[in-house]
């Protein structure tokens, strides 16, 4: 981490889990084991019908709530979609886009990334897109991942100024360690998450890329955050089970906050 620059996150991923009647016992659970002070940024992305008993349950706490997705569309005959501006109404200050998972099971494309990007970022709404973007073991064992991982980043970024993309989060998250209980190593992970800081840096300028917070998102514990968030290009994690333990998660929140 490079505090200098940047305020390190640690964001939750919840995915589908929880229900609404758990978030009170949840937050009361992880207030007490929060750093003392703001040294970073704390985040729990939930799903939909969690987000209002969350923002209750929170409330108070250095904790902002997180969504999991969101619809590119503003409003309409859209069955099941949610969007930006019904998620900024309900409290969200975050919002994942292009989970693997997303990408996986309901063919989310890079284009379509960016549209979310951009409906998150529109100014009558202003919620803070935690961009994911990474590689399968076949494409890091065909040696591509540099070259995936760019044209994601290109493909998320596409038509935002600089001052957009400093508002933005990117996620590294290898998708052989995600729920895997493999993770990469602290030098794996460092290495690409600077090169996504690079890859921002010929697309923008050098104050942008230093600016961005890159989180990395495969499997970080409690007992690997440490050894993660010492690198100087890893700016916090995308946490997947260990944010549904509040020992667990406030283990790697307080690492993140250097306590």
């Amino acid at each position: 981490m490079n505090k200098k620059y940047r305020k390190p996150i640690i964001a939750g991923n919840w995915k589908m889990n929880m229900l609404a009647s758990q978030t009170k016992d949840f937050a009361d659970e992880l207030k007490p084991l929060l750093p003392k002070t703001r040294g970073c940024e704390s985040v729990v992305c939930a799903p939909y019908p969690l987000i209002p008993s969350l923002v209750k349950a929170v409330k108070g706490m250095r904790v902002a709530v997180g969504a999991q997705d969101v619809s590119v569309h503003d409003k309409g005959a859209y069955t099941g979609e949610v969007s930006a501006a019904m998620l900024k109404d309900l409290g969200v200050k975050y919002c994942i886009v292009g989970h693997s998972e997303r990408r996986a099971y309901h063919g989310e494309t890079d284009e379509l990334v960016n549209a979310k990007t951009k409906a998150l970022l529109a100014p009558e709404v202003e919620i803070t897109p935690i961009i994911c973007v990474g590689e399968t073991l076949d494409q890091r064992e065909k040696g591509i991942t540099m070259e995936w991982i760019a044209m994601q980043v290109k493909c998320a970024l596409n038509g935002l100024t600089d001052a957009e993309v400093r508002r933005c989060v990117i996620a590294y998250e290898p998708v052989w360690a995600i729920g895997t209980g493999k993770t990469a190593t602290a030098e794996q992970a460092q290495e690409v998450c600077e090169f996504i800081r690079a890859t921002v840096r010929k697309l923008y300028d050098a104050k942008t890329a230093r600016a961005l917070p890159v989180l990395y998102g495969g499997s970080m514990n409690a007992k690997n955050c440490a050894e993660l968030l010492a690198c100087p290009d890893i700016d916090g994690g995308l946490i997947g089970g260990a944010s549904l333990k509040p020992a667990d998660f406030s283990v790697i929140i307080n690492a993140a906050c250097g306590e």
